[in-house]
């Protein structure tokens, strides 16, 4: 077999195995994984560095207005170069519907902006407004097209669908074989600290952590898999910031519950000590859920290594340190009036090999299940997250010895600061490809603008999930069908 591409001399590493071997590209497939392949239009010598599957972004906002209408820095071409300089060959940002919008306008609108990609791409819908219409013909629609996820929020004025609203989005994703995801605090818990805080004069940006309490995530993590439990649906817990939280997740899990989740760089390396820094430095590290403490940090670690989480996500929400972003109600707002969010999609993968493989915690197996392979069965990109034959040629060629500070250049992207900053990282991406083109070759951008495309994703494969029956609803069936 003669093949375009041949990656010879490296250790290819996938979410279950480590081996050497050579890897075989033709078109944009991989066709042949063997001990050595001869051949090659082009030949690639990996010289005994980390073959693995490209990564998968599954969490990240790009081009995407927030509620209160604060465009993100990053668009998709300049997204797009930030991920891949960080390993990515794929990703999948977020779609917002805002209220008063059609799902199929939602839709319109991010194909328009997505078409500067350099990788390929598809997004998780937002939905805040679950009207009869969105229920009944915009969802239906996305799904048949192949956006088979979705995320609901419970909290924020603008954004908060409620319990009911909530149970209406499972429902409907469930008979799609889609994916509902949650952003879950305690919307309730979360305004009454804000008023208490604000009596007392305590506004400063490191009152933001003490504004969402711990107490906030568990509870809304324990209900929405309480209502996705009523609702017999599957669910996707975003960015798991506190231990408690986890052990919901855990606990979901141990019962038979087709509950997902994640956490992020920014819960395990930062912490609530780095809001309280002088004048309005804090403010580049306000966030939701917001960074706790070291405590937490090696509690949500041990998660990552026993298995509560699927993947660890980035949550890049770019705002810059500017009236743009962060500072688009003044230099001394307070921080109840900061936009939420850090970037991080170019320091995920190299952050998360660093302190995850070179510092023990992790195997690399688990780092590309962490960051590719679990992403790409959870959302349905089938083609994707796996050396095999038959797989898209999404791969990332990593040096494992390499050792670097972090700083804002090398992100790619278009922020003014890194909350990543002066870290010390061993280990990158050397090589990026996606479907055998090179993105990113030794630190030099090969992708061009709109080489990506959408990826029409599959529904959720829930087997080895039973799920946990509810008496009431099993009796409401029967009586149904005796009726």
């Amino acid at each position: 077999m003669e093949f375009d591409t041949v990656i010879h001399g490296g250790t290819i590493v996938t979410a279950s195995e480590q081996y050497r071997g050579d890897l075989g590209i033709s078109g944009e497939r991989i066709v042949a994984v063997a001990e050595r392949l001869d051949g090659g239009m082009r030949r690639i010598d990996a010289g005994g560095r980390l073959v693995m599957p490209g990564g998968i972004e599954a969490h990240a906002h790009i081009a995407q207005e927030s509620a209160s209408g604060i465009m993100t820095a990053d668009d998709y071409l300049s997204g797009s170069i930030s991920a891949a300089f960080g390993g990515n060959s794929s990703f999948i940002p977020f779609a917002a519907q805002h209220r008063g919008q059609t799902i199929d306008n939602v839709i319109a609108t991010y194909d328009a902006r997505a078409k500067t990609s350099i990788i390929d791409y598809s997004y998780h819908l937002i939905v805040s407004d679950p009207t009869e219409e969105t229920l009944n013909v915009g969802l239906p629609r996305a799904f048949a097209r192949g956006i088979t996820s979705l995320k609901v929020f419970t909290t924020y004025d603008l954004l908060n669908i409620g319990d009911a609203g909530m149970l209406d989005i499972l429902g409907v994703a469930r008979d799609h074989g889609a994916l509902t995801m949650v952003h879950a605090e305690n919307h309730a818990m979360i305004a009454w600290m804000n008023r208490e805080l604000a009596a007392r004069g305590m506004t400063a940006p490191k009152y933001h952590a003490i504004s969402r309490p711990e107490l906030a995530e568990e509870e809304a993590i324990n209900r929405a898999i309480l209502l996705a439990r009523l609702a017999n649906a599957p669910l996707f817990v975003v960015h798991v910031s506190t231990e408690a939280g986890a052990r919901h997740v855990q606990r979901a899990r141990a019962e038979g519950a087709p509950i997902f989740a994640e956490t992020c760089p920014q819960y395990l390396a930062l912490t609530r000590d780095d809001l309280d820094r002088p004048g309005m430095e804090g403010a580049k590290y306000i966030c939701s859920p917001p960074l706790r403490d070291a405590g937490t940090q090696d509690a949500l670690w041990r998660h990552v290594q026993t298995g509560t989480f699927d993947s660890v996500s980035s949550d890049h929400a770019p705002y810059r340190f500017d009236e743009t972003g962060k500072l688009m109600n003044g230099s001394n707002a307070p921080y109840s009036k900061i936009a939420n969010g850090l970037p991080g999609i170019a320091v995920r993968l190299p952050w998360l090999f660093s302190q995850g493989v070179i510092g023990g915690r992790i195997t690399p197996q688990q780092f590309v299940a962490f960051g590719a392979t679990n992403a790409a069965r959870i959302f349905g990109m089938t083609r994707k997250g796996r050396i095999a034959p038959g797989m898209d040629a999404d791969i990332a060629i990593w040096n494992p010895e390499t050792i670097r500070r972090v700083t804002l250049k090398d992100q790619h992207d278009k922020m003014d600061f890194t909350p990543f900053e002066g870290f010390e990282l061993t280990g990158e991406p050397e090589i990026v490809m996606t479907r055998g083109a090179l993105i990113v070759e030794h630190g030099k951008l090969r992708g061009k603008n709109g080489q990506g495309r959408f990826v029409a994703r599959g529904r959720l494969d829930v087997t080895g999930h039973p799920g946990v029956p509810v008496k009431e609803v099993a009796l409401m069936k029967t009586d149904e069908a005796n009726s």
